[in-house]
């Protein structure tokens, strides 16, 4: 079914509700994501203001970028907003309420790319919308990237963008994103993330070949599904070699410091423990996601073996996320990694590879003014909280911006109930965000704007 936009939505407001419900039933589903349709949304509601540069570009005509410059008052360097526009499919999920209806139920407003990461565009364009609505602007210019294709490689969007025209960045130091659904859910603590750090995509498939047959016969030795299977085992669950680097150790160590003494214990122990014990006395979903900032990840995700039930295949594949730590750590190395594991017979292919963003391509340090502005902004919004630097097992838009020397944080505050599922809900079905994060999360960005350094 389609949904229509709101016709009263001729330009942008100061309220983003009306703006994310409309970005909602625009469907940018990625493949093919059609981002085109929001750009054209985007754009003729920025039409209006004549002090704008508004730049559309892309690498195929249904697959456009937008880039908007919004003037500042000169006070700081220009700042970049980065978000995309295309969303992941919802097929086989089973949703609630339909996932392109935008529709608000008790306060929440649901749908795909709620928080990944409409919600985030909303309060990026309502915060710039805020400012000149009550006669101000932004201390430094503001550029706003709104990409295509984040969720599938980004080779229509900020990595071509950033390859093809560095020049629409120049002189930008600082970056805001999205955090990669970054959070945690410990001690009842509401938690800010700020997220410093990300790993990087490194995606293969791995193929096994080997004698096939008539089905109805006993497998040969060596067929390839049977080898598919102890490759499988031999991944499932693996915890690959550890890496301690300086993000996850700074991130570990606020943690600690903001626990109760059992989880702080635990958190310092897995910070700390040269033996590289699993994460124990911590809930699993936190001791999963910590456990992974310290060492390279990789998950069997698509299988594919035969099409036809009583052939056995002679060639069986599995398509293998992987995530390297940032810093010098290198493909050849993670590869090392896995085949130390399922060995040098099967083959391997690359599929995607994100952007190495090493620190000594960076000229900001990891933190610094910027870094404790957000910081301060979180504390003083929301006093019993923490905001907490963070790196995240995901991989954002913000490695390919790093390239052209822009120090990016990944940065969505949403003001939520310690426990809240929001965050874990991102690329699942049930997807939304709160009105009351949404108008936090924007309050929060429109004083940044107005007097970040």
């Amino acid at each position: 079914m389609a949904w229509e936009i709101d016709a009263m939505s001729e330009r942008l407001t100061t309220d983003p509700l009306p703006l994310l419900r409309d970005l909602i039933r625009i469907d940018t589903t990625n493949p093919p994501g059609n981002e085109r349709a929001c750009v054209e949304y985007l754009t003729a509601r920025l039409a209006p203001r004549e002090d704008l540069a508004v730049t559309v570009l892309g690498r195929v005509p249904d697959r456009p970028n937008l880039v908007v410059r919004f003037p500042g008052r000169g006070l700081a360097p220009p700042l970049l907003l980065h978000g995309h526009s295309d969303v992941v499919p919802v097929t086989g999920q089973q949703w609630q309420h339909p996932p392109f209806a935008a529709e608000l139920i008790d306060g929440e407003v649901w749908g795909r790319g709620a928080v990944d990461m409409k919600g985030g565009l909303a309060m990026m364009l309502t915060a710039l919308t805020r400012l000149h609505e009550s006669g101000q602007r932004p201390a430094g210019d503001v550029v706003l990237a709104v990409v295509a294709d984040e969720e599938h490689g980004s080779i229509n969007g900020a990595r071509w963008l950033t390859a093809e025209h560095p020049e629409l960045f120049t002189g930008i130091r600082y970056g805001i994103g999205e955090e990669g659904g970054a959070g945690l859910d410990l001690a009842g603590l509401r938690i800010h993330p700020v997220v410093v750090a990300e790993k990087r995509a490194c995606w293969f498939r791995a193929t096994v070949r080997g004698p096939g047959g008539h089905a109805s016969r006993l497998s040969p030795p060596g067929a390839p599904v049977g080898r598919l299977g102890t490759l499988l085992t031999r991944l499932t669950g693996t915890r690959l070699p550890r890496h301690l680097g300086p993000a996850a150790e700074r991130m570990l160590t606020e943690l600690a410091d903001a626990l109760p003494p059992p989880l702080a214990t635990a958190v310092r122990t897995l910070r700390d423990d040269p033996a590289d014990a699993p994460a124990g006395g911590l809930p699993q979903a936190a001791a999963l996601q910590l456990d992974s900032v310290l060492r390279n990840t990789v998950n069997p995700t698509v299988i594919r073996a035969g099409d036809k039930i009583n052939v056995v295949p002679a060639e069986a594949s599995v398509e293998l996320d992987g995530r390297i730590l940032p810093g010098e750590h290198t493909r050849e190395e993670f590869e090392a990694e896995i085949r130390s594991l399922i060995g040098s017979d099967v083959e391997m292919q690359l599929l995607v590879e994100g952007l190495a963003v090493r620190q000594h391509r960076i000229a900001e340090p990891m933190f610094g003014g910027f870094y404790e502005q957000i910081a301060d902004l979180t504390r003083k919004a929301d006093p019993g909280a923490v905001p907490l630097p963070m790196m995240t097992p995901a991989a954002t838009d913000a490695g390919f911006f790093a390239q052209l020397g822009i120090r990016c944080y990944g940065w969505l505050p949403m003001k939520l109930p310690a426990g809240a599922e929001h965050r874990t809900l991102l690329h699942t079905a049930d997807e939304r965000m709160p009105v009351e994060a949404l108008e936090f999360g924007t309050s929060l960005l429109t004083e940044l704007l107005r007097d970040y350094r």
